[in-house]
């Protein structure tokens, strides 16, 4: 078991990450590099580091990063339950425990598909590794907000006896024969017990499951029971939110989004998340 768990690899998770580690604590670190610092062609507000880049402030926080001991696990997690005295943390198809957590994830502004959180686990998933082999021989449709999504619908293909796939960006696809692309926007998802069909705004698509696969996930969907105000995290000023143990930092708390705030959310977060452990002793 980890002592603090951080969900998120940009400024804010590396900011917690070094900080928890200067604390003698046991770190892991979940998530790829900030997408939203790397396509920044220039950071001009970071002290101290005048016009650098996001890609080099990027590769900076990694080379920082590496000088601690954290266990650094590139998956997407898809829950954090909370069981009292630690929290399980469900990344993909893997299951992880800390006894503190701090969600660093960004702040994705896209709106749900209408019912997607109803059906939730009945019909609709936001990981095609972990729910592929439910739908063996079968057919589904993908949401794809992101260029991974591209690699889980081929994935899913060779599963699946068929795949449609739902393009929310523009690029140049490359798929499998069985996957069919459908240039259309989702609505909503429509079923009695479980999701049976997704209206489109011209069309429409009956499948057996389906697939929304985006960079970050709804907050209510991620942690249950947490308290959240739109797209952010509530959090104190020791960054702890509603529940004991469980800390926020960076754009997932509000405004203003900025390199300087996530980092300094990160750093305080890490150390009350350090104090709470050190008080549970």
């Amino acid at each position: 078991m980890f002592d603090v768990a951080i969900i998120g690899k940009g400024p804010a998770g590396i900011s917690a990450a070094v900080n928890a580690f200067a604390r003698n604590k046991s770190v892991v670190i979940f998530g790829g590099d900030s997408k939203k610092v790397l396509l920044s062609p220039s950071i001009p507000n970071y002290p101290g580091l005048p016009e650098i880049s996001g890609k080099d402030l990027m590769e900076r926080l990694n080379e920082h990063l590496k000088l601690t001991n954290a266990t650094i696990i590139n998956k997407t997690v898809i829950a954090v339950y909370a069981m009292g005295n630690y929290f399980s943390i469900q990344a993909e198809n893997d299951f992880y425990e800390a006894k503190s957590v701090i969600l660093a994830t960004g702040v994705d502004f896209k709106k749900s598909i209408e019912n997607e959180d109803t059906f939730l686990g009945n019909g609709v998933s936001y990981c095609a590794t972990c729910d592929a082999p439910l739908y063996k021989g079968k057919v589904v449709a993908v949401v794809g907000y992101n260029h991974e999504s591209l690699e889980e619908a081929n994935f899913l293909a060779e599963v699946c006896q068929k795949v449609y796939f739902i393009p929310m960006f523009k690029g140049d696809f490359k798929f499998n024969e069985n996957v069919e692309i459908i240039n259309d926007s989702p609505i909503k998802f429509e079923g009695s017990l479980k999701a049976e069909k997704l209206i489109l705004k011209n069309n429409s698509i009956e499948a057996d499951g389906f697939f929304v696969l985006k960079d970050s996930l709804p907050l209510t969907s991620l942690v249950p029971g947490l308290e959240v105000d739109g797209p952010h995290v509530l959090v104190d000023k020791r960054m702890e939110t509603n529940i004991k143990g469980l800390f926020a930092a960076g754009d997932i708390t509000g405004k203003p989004y900025q390199v300087a705030k996530a980092i300094g959310e990160g750093q305080i977060a890490a150390l009350n998340a350090a104090e709470y452990l050190d008080q549970k002793k």
